[in-house]
């Protein structure tokens, strides 16, 4: 039995779920409205303020799919509940990031700047010159924007330069150690 996909999950107050044929769940809450279809095979029940999810035998591909349905599910109900967010740090001489409009100008220390469009759902705020935050309902968009953002210009191991998240922690490589001869 999957230690995950046992686990019952718990629906806060003014989250409202609604399970229709073919397994596509609706779930609504104070942030938003996000939908998804899961597997035909996954069991998915409702009991009052909790959901379960069951799988129907113990076949590899849906001992796989049970615990992945549960947390998906889990971070659906997270997500119109309270949102997810991640914080990216700015490091290096001359790096800076602003908002204009809807859009994150980056000064990466190239010859040019780098604009990235926000995309629907996922909101960015530049509270200061050096640090972003990313947040939306949708823990994947979430995760793969910031992920993106990173990757204009990732932290490099000598100096720390680079845009990295706020709880990454980096490895320092040392320099040449040749002396002058």
């Amino acid at each position: 039995m999957s230690r995950i996909g046992k686990q019952p999950i718990t629906v806060p107050a003014g989250v409202a779920v609604t399970i229709e044929d073919g397994n596509l769940v609706t779930v609504k809450g104070p942030k938003g409205t996000l939908t998804s279809k899961f597997h035909q095979d996954m069991i998915i029940k409702q009991e009052g303020a909790t959901l379960t999810v069951e799988r129907p035998d113990d076949a590899h591909e849906h001992k796989s799919l049970h615990g992945l349905t549960r947390t998906l599910l889990s971070n659906m109900v997270q997500g119109v509940d309270k949102a997810f967010t991640k914080e990216l740090d700015v490091n290096g001489v001359g790096y800076r990031v602003q908002k204009q409009g809807n859009q994150l100008v980056m000064n990466l220390g190239f010859s040019h700047t780098i604009t990235m469009e926000e995309i629907d759902g996922i909101t960015v705020d530049v509270p200061s010159p050096n640090k972003i935050i990313v947040s939306g309902i949708d823990k994947q968009k979430v995760g793969q924007f910031a992920a993106e953002v990173r990757g204009k210009r990732p932290p490099e191991p000598y100096k720390g330069k680079g845009i990295k998240y706020s709880t990454e922690v980096l490895r320092h490589k040392e320099g040449k150690t040749g002396g002058k001869k």
